[in-house]
């Protein structure tokens, strides 16, 4: 095996993985093959003459059998065997050869990355195309509409006043004031459509977007909880789980994405 020094080759393998790749973790695997190369044979005089002074020393000391040469020649140190070294040039070249392997290899991945990359990114433009449909829904929801805010106001109203007749004007009007907002969905709405709006732009304009859709992802289910948490009837709640669940598959899909 050619002595390939690890340090001619790791540092420019990792620039060039750096350069190619925006995201994720590169590992890679090298095994070397040195064909042609002569061997040499040899003794170890010194070791051999070890071995043969322990032979004698022992002779007539235990019943045994005389040793073999091909016996003492198979003991560990005895034999080495060994290839001829290797010039400078073969070593630059073993080195240059593993560069250009790598290099192949990058771009090879970098290609299938840009095809798995396409498909992805179209998956991800549906997941963005039901999350504003679902959000349209949620606009023309029936619960949304200012009379049913009104009626469904007036009976919370009513009910509070039910459960205590002392309440003053100040707190009905702070109280009113409360479930008024806790029924408005409108910024979660607006926000929603802004996300879905900036996550569809960085999908056309392409590159590495992943960081910034993961970014996206997590304000997508930011509003989506709050929609579902403000939902005021249940077709509003089924339209928010309907959201939570899309928007967790478009998360899931972004992390595979540069």
């Amino acid at each position: 095996m050619p002595r390939v020094s690890i340090c001619g080759f790791e540092v420019p393998a990792r620039k060039r993985a750096s350069e190619e790749l925006a995201r994720g973790t590169v590992y890679a695997n090298l095994s070397v093959e040195r064909k042609g190369a002569s061997a040499t044979v040899r003794v170890n005089e010194q070791v051999l003459a070890a071995v043969l002074a322990m032979i004698k020393g022992l002779t007539g000391k235990i019943d045994a059998t005389p040793a073999s040469l091909d016996g003492i020649l198979g003991l560990k140190g005895v034999m080495e065997i060994t290839e001829e070294d290797e010039s400078e040039d073969a070593r630059r070249a073993a080195e240059a050869a593993v560069i250009a392997g790598f290099d192949r290899a990058l771009a090879d991945l970098a290609a299938m990355r840009r095809e798995e990359g396409a498909t992805l990114g179209r998956l991800l433009l549906a997941r963005l195309d039901e999350i504003a449909a679902l959000s349209q829904r949620a606009q023309k929801a029936p619960g949304r509409k200012p009379e049913t805010i009104k009626a469904r106001l007036a009976e919370q109203v009513a009910n509070l006043l039910a459960a205590s007749q002392r309440f003053d004007s100040d707190r009905l009007h702070q109280e009113a004031i409360m479930l008024a907002a806790k029924a408005d969905i409108r910024e979660e709405l607006d926000r929603l459509a802004s996300h879905v709006a900036q996550a569809q732009k960085l999908l056309s304009d392409g590159g590495a977007v992943g960081r910034r859709l993961d970014f996206l992802a997590q304000e997508l289910h930011r509003e989506s909880n709050t929609l579902t948490a403000k939902a005021n009837d249940v077709e509003l709640t089924n339209i928010g789980l309907e959201l939570k669940t899309v928007v967790e598959q478009f998360r899931e899909q972004v992390q595979n994405l540069e």
